[in-house]
């Protein structure tokens, strides 16, 4: 029975399960680290959080599991069920026991097959383990709101104790994993406050994984420096887009919201008269109100509400817009709100992964102003090399389980990491021809009565020369693309079109365009200006009102959309997905498409 046959039962009771929960399930039932356990009632566990109110379903997935693992769960009942380890009624002297010398070599033993049944196992565990990680990180966050998350890596007690003491971060060694995975190992963090830096690495490196451990103090950032982490779009409701941001300073929130109840408390024991006995009483409670007042005013909290309206202005919220629920927003501008309600709360270290993503040409260009002027700590992963130049004094290179640091901004990391690669490789060059040199004088003169003092000599030269490691070889992605047979024009032609969603709101008017087969057009404008719709329409896959489209008979379009994600099947993997859309090849050259994106193996 294969892994395989139970994954497809699992999807077909459970259709729109996650993949990885189906691979992980399979792979489970079928795998023999299971065997001391009754693998059918842990499934059911886990499979009772998918169900819901499917118990039906349920059950009957339950009866083929076990109907499917029949044979392999009688085979482990016999095997636990024979000769077993038992505690003897008296200790037994093994050298006076009448043991044969030879009966432990009348059988070959297969280390080869041993070792990689082990192998498998521990791979198979390691993967498990990775998947309950990320599973128990994201169960971990969903049990918190945002401000019982803010309130436990922040406490209001902290931004108290945070006077006169350095912002500086400096760990000298700190180790980084995610399940089974190294991420760094004895690593440096240092950031110095004031600093903006950018940090880069290849993809996969776990860049972003860094930035969530620092988020959420699992490597011991002093806890006096208050820390906000931008990973993801807030979560829509009825909230007003200004009123979400203005909530986002949760100190701010609570004070106020102390600053009423202590005001109402004190009026109720105005209105009880001068009595002594309420002296004490409002005396502690006056005393806390000028404590409270003294912590807003140090905020600057009565700014606040102009504060948070410009930064919404700033990423392109109208004045209208911002009186709008944060539910009526689309995914790319609740991403802004996120980023917007960040730097609303000016935490000591902010921390951004991608913001250029979501934003448009003026939205970004407003955020480089504002971030040269941040008064903290910024530390933002991004592939944007213009947005890096602009914004970074310094560049954080995450490679190989290590920081490496550099002063300035991308473009002179840029060269100064060139050059000092350059050196290193004629360095370590020059010294293997210097070493080759000196091991051949060594081996021709080493055994030569005349010359044995100079070969000794040369040896002690060699010797002392330093160990130089090799060069890190630059990781380089190759893009192929295919040659395209020649088409004649038009190609692709919009002529007079007018387009919109309703009649009372059109996006595209009297449009003509036109592209030929060398043409290298870029679409540039505010977020809602229509160039996604215009792309689809170019594509066919919305129609205009007016006019009409020409697509040439042998012409072939690829799209890759900016919410792509949706496009994608969750369902599937990515070798069924390509299978799916290009039918026709066989596994192999799938694969190797997709190792040309560094997806091989499992992931595959």
């Amino acid at each position: 029975m294969s892994s395989e046959d139970i994954a497809e039962e699992i999807r077909t009771s459970f259709p729109g399960t996650e993949e990885v929960i189906v691979q992980y399930l399979a792979g489970y039932l079928v795998d023999d680290a299971g065997e001391e356990e009754d693998v059918l009632q842990v499934a059911h566990h886990i499979l009772t959080s998918l169900a819901g109110d499917r118990a039906e379903v349920l059950e009957k997935l339950m009866l083929k599991l076990g109907d499917l693992l029949e044979e392999q769960l009688n085979a482990r009942l016999k095997k636990r069920s024979g000769p077993k380890l038992m505690k003897l009624d008296k200790v037994m002297d093994m050298s006076k026991a009448q043991i044969s010398n030879t009966i432990g070599l009348s059988e070959g033993v297969d280390l080869e097959s041993i070792n990689k049944g082990k192998c498998a196992k521990i791979e198979k565990r390691s993967k498990r383990d990775l998947y309950e990680g990320s599973k128990l990180l994201d169960a971990h966050r969903k049990q918190q709101s945002y401000e019982e998350m803010f309130m436990k890596i922040n406490p209001l007690e902290s931004s108290a104790s945070s006077k006169q003491k350095s912002k500086d971060i400096h760990l000298p060694s700190i180790d980084v994993s995610f399940g089974s995975n190294r991420i760094l190992s004895g690593a440096s963090l240092t950031l110095a406050h004031g600093r903006r830096y950018g940090l880069i690495g290849r993809n996969g490196v776990g860049k972003s994984t860094l930035l969530r451990h620092i988020a959420m103090r699992e490597v011991p950032i002093p806890p006096h420096i208050s820390i906000l982490f931008v990973e993801q779009e807030i979560v829509g409701d009825d909230t007003l887009a200004i009123d979400s941001v203005l909530k986002a300073d949760v100190w701010r929130d609570h004070l106020l919201k102390e600053e009423v109840s202590l005001n109402a408390k004190l009026t109720e024991l105005e209105a009880e008269g001068d009595e002594k006995r309420f002296e004490d009483v409002r005396e502690e409670l006056s005393t806390r109100l000028a404590e409270v007042h003294a912590r807003l005013s140090d905020m600057d909290a009565a700014s606040g509400p102009a504060r948070a309206a410009a930064l919404l202005a700033g990423l392109g919220f109208s004045e209208a817009d911002q009186a709008r629920p944060t539910r009526s927003f689309s995914g790319g501008w609740r991403m802004r709100l996120a980023l917007a309600r960040a730097l609303f709360v000016k935490p000591s270290l902010l921390l951004l992964d991608e913001p250029s993503n979501h934003i448009d040409l003026n939205a970004l260009a407003w955020l480089e102003d504002y971030l040269q002027t941040w008064p903290g700590t910024l530390l933002v992963v991004s592939h944007d090399r213009a947005f890096l130049d602009a914004i970074a004094t310094d560049i954080v290179h995450q490679h190989s389980g290590r920081l490496d640091y550099y002063k300035g901004n991308f473009t002179q990391f840029y060269s100064t990491k060139s050059e000092r690669d350059r050196n290193l490789r004629k360095e370590y060059e020059t010294q293997m021809e210097y070493r080759k040199h000196l091991q051949s004088f060594i081996d021709r003169w080493r055994y030569n009565a005349n010359r044995a003092a100079q070969a000794q000599m040369k040896i002690k030269i060699l010797e002392k020369l330093p160990d130089l490691q090799p060069p890190e070889q630059e990781e380089t992605e190759t893009f192929r693309f295919p040659e395209t047979e020649k088409i004649s024009p038009p190609l692709l032609q919009m002529s007079d079109v007018t387009f919109g969603y309703t009649p009372e709101k059109i996006i595209l008017k009297n449009v003509y365009f036109d592209i030929g087969l060398d043409s290298r057009v870029a679409m540039v404008g505010a977020n809602g200006a229509g160039k996604s719709t215009l792309i689809k329409i170019l594509t066919g896959e919305l129609n205009p009102i007016n006019g009409h489209v020409t697509r040439n008979g042998r012409l072939r379009i690829g799209y890759f959309a900016q919410h792509h994600v949706e496009t994608l099947t969750p369902t599937m993997t990515p070798v069924q997905f390509l299978a799916s859309k290009f039918p026709g090849k066989t596994e192999q050259e799938y694969r190797s498409h997709l190792g040309n994106f560094q997806i091989s193996g499992m992931t595959g």
